[in-house]
């Protein structure tokens, strides 16, 4: 997913050059999914920066993968329903997924290009695509990180805060839109309710970082909420309501449509959510390369 507007960061950060010869972040992604056994590109973008992404991005691999471009647009929306007046932001992560409908018709893997998700997160959801039965429905997964280990130094984070039971399925997972260390707060991790008041997390409570495994019915159930979505007034009425993946996901799980694993992983995020975090992600992506872990020229 690449629609996103970057309004934090300042800038089209989803074609920002972060390694040696200019590599985004979804390069990286592209290189280690393309490691654990990927063999399909689909991007979701917004039609007005397709030109540059083609020339930038889509150039490098159409002869080497497979490759399919979709476009994210505010009035992409079910017959009968309408943009509401005012509205600019994109609609979330949940509609962006819903673009790729017409172009994946098998197992597939849900990333932000802007988030660097590591090696073996890639190794862990591609595992569990590929042990699905032929045809499977109703059997997810997401790559679980621990919040510790998502956070920017430079402000707050959104992310899907999970639990699961005994058999690693996630019973419920919530959207927090500002995580981040609270100074008089010890320095604790803390997440800001709908009450405005910072609350606090454990460290290790894991994370949904948009990293998920589906499987094509997926899309079908997101047509339906997404009706359901659009028809509540105060969704319309509230200019920033987004239709997230976790929402959907949390529907399903809570009236036993479908589960979902919550995968364990060794990877540790990092990423751009503002620009001051650009100089960081720079730094470890060259070390990765100094460590033997990517080459310095990935395509």
């Amino acid at each position: 997913m690449a629609a996103g507007m970057g309004s934090r960061y300042g800038g089209l950060k989803q074609l920002d050059g972060l390694g040696p010869n200019g590599e985004t972040i979804m390069d990286y992604s592209i290189y280690d999914a393309i490691q654990a056994g990927f063999g399909k590109i689909v991007w979701v973008i917004r039609k007005d920066f397709e030109e540059q992404f083609r020339q930038q991005i889509l150039s490098k691999y159409e002869d080497k993968i497979p490759c399919e471009l979709c476009f994210q647009a505010l009035d992409a929306l079910p017959e009968g329903f309408s943009v509401p007046e005012g509205r600019q932001k994109p609609w979330g992560t949940n509609h962006a997924v819903l673009m790729g409908k017409d172009v994946i018709k098998e197992p597939f893997c849900v990333i932000n290009c802007d988030d660097f998700y590591g090696r073996d997160a890639f190794m862990q959801i591609g595992k569990f695509l590929n042990g699905l039965a032929e045809g499977s429905k109703n059997s997810y997964a997401m790559v679980g990180f621990r919040v510790c280990n998502t956070l920017s130094e430079n402000g707050s984070v959104a992310r899907g805060v999970c639990a699961y039971n005994e058999k690693r399925h996630l019973t419920d997972v919530v959207e927090r839109t500002e995580i981040m260390r609270i100074a008089d707060k010890g320095g604790a991790i803390c997440y800001k309710d709908e009450q405005g008041e910072w609350q606090p997390l454990e460290e290790n409570v894991p994370v949904s970082m948009n990293m998920w495994g589906f499987t094509p019915d997926y899309f079908d159930y997101s047509e339906a909420y997404f009706k359901e979505f659009l028809s509540d007034p105060k969704n319309m009425e509230n200019l920033k309501a987004e239709f997230f993946i976790p929402l959907m996901v949390n529907k399903l799980i809570t009236e036993g449509t479908a589960t979902c694993e919550v995968l364990d992983t060794t990877s540790k995020w990092f990423g751009v959510t503002y620009a001051a975090d650009r100089q960081a992600t720079v730094d470890r992506i060259q070390s990765l390369i100094d460590e033997g872990v990517y080459p310095n020229k990935l395509f």
